[in-house]
């Protein structure tokens, strides 16, 4: 950790790593993941991050994510991607939420989100984290893909502009998070994006501030770093309605194709399930942050 000690990856694994559980054993019963969201129903909280460009991990990338996500009755999430990519994702079955990088061209932006519409995602929304590089300059992915930041009312033309829910990704902030609200944001995603910046709050240290600002009025999605059952329960129990799995699943991407991430996401799942019954908790809306203790 020490030479680590500037990587907001390795301080969020850090922060996971630092939470205990206390055992609950009266009236435990076996327990129920299922999660609705957006008017539908999954078998799990466990989703697929807004990944991009994963052909390097499989040559049908997030298609079959797409696939394994569908299988294992859980949210998948499409990052950025060509349009033919998301009407490949979208044909496999997989309830998705696509999000939209904050293009300097808002045109661009209206424009796909009117794709995800026409395609079926059950959201849509934008990762508003990745408008600057690390020298303080609007990103360019590629060199082809120009990035700007958004001002509020611009993102509340966006959430305007569509009648999907409008997903707010990259909150780290009671300021931002209570901007989110009043845009009408219908979830937002807290997260560090995977490490833009050095030192970043672990999202599950600053999760029960924002939790408690949002008083329920919206689902709260966390991602960064998660990896287990226990990394999952752990966000649950501090509010989060679900929590995305990304890099993680890479691997059983690559090495297995759409049924080794199916697997994967019943492992994790179902390891969330043992923790949940040894905590006596029965489903998802009885998560219990008072389970939670700081590491000694």
């Amino acid at each position: 950790m020490n030479d680590r000690k500037h990587d907001s990856n390795a301080i969020t694994r850090a922060y996971f790593d630092s939470l205990l559980l206390e055992m609950r054993h009266f009236d435990a019963v076996i327990p129920d993941t299922s999660l609705e969201l957006f008017g539908e129903k999954f078998d799990t909280p466990v989703m697929m991050a807004a990944l991009s460009h994963l052909n390097k991990c499989h040559p049908q990338g997030l298609e079959e994510m797409a696939r394994g996500a569908v299988a294992a009755g859980a949210v998948m999430w499409s990052g950025m991607g060509e349009d033919e990519e998301l009407e490949r994702i979208c044909k496999t079955g997989a309830k998705t939420i696509k999000i939209i990088k904050p293009h300097s061209d808002n045109a661009e932006v209206l424009r796909e989100i009117a794709w995800a519409e026409k395609m079926g995602c059950i959201a849509v929304g934008m990762d508003i984290d990745h408008a600057f590089n690390r020298q303080g300059e609007f990103d360019n992915i590629f060199g082809n893909c120009p990035l700007s930041g958004k001002t509020t009312e611009e993102l509340a033309s966006f959430v305007a502009a569509t009648k999907l829910p409008f997903i707010v990704k990259g909150v780290l902030s009671v300021k931002d998070t209570k901007k989110c609200l009043e845009i009408g944001a219908a979830g937002i995603v807290v997260s560090h994006h995977h490490g833009l910046m050095d030192y970043a709050v672990p999202p599950l240290m600053i999760l029960p501030k924002i939790v408690e600002i949002v008083a329920g009025k919206i689902p709260i999605f966390v991602d960064c770093s998660v990896e287990s059952g226990m990394d999952v329960y752990k966000a649950l129990a501090l509010g989060a309605t679900a929590v995305s799995i990304g890099r993680a699943m890479m691997t059983p991407l690559s090495q297995g194709g759409a049924i080794a991430v199916t697997q994967k996401i019943q492992e994790i799942t179902a390891s969330l399930a043992g923790t949940m019954a040894m905590t006596a908790i029965p489903n998802l809306s009885k998560m219990d942050a008072s389970v939670i203790w700081p590491r000694f």
